[in-house]
């Protein structure tokens, strides 16, 4: 187990991804439901890097994505 913060520090030294902050992780864990178990210690949160690391390697980055260019969702 990990916290966010050395989540994003081993991501970064193994070349998982090229870059992140542990505020967009915490993020993620909040609106994405299939991001690994997150586990509450002290104030921290953690997650199992054994998980967390398939997790970002598949995960498509979409940084600066405009959503102002998209057609509204149909309701």
């Amino acid at each position: 187990m990990v916290s966010f913060r050395e989540l994003v520090r081993r991501l970064v030294a193994d070349g998982v991804v090229e870059r992140m902050t542990h505020q967009r992780v915490s993020q993620l864990s909040r609106e994405d439901p299939a991001f690994p178990p997150v586990v509450q210690i002290g104030r921290s949160k953690a997650v199992d890097y054994r998980v967390a690391a398939p997790y970002f390697a598949g995960r498509r980055s979409r940084q600066g994505q405009r959503t102002d260019l998209r057609p509204p969702a149909a309701e």
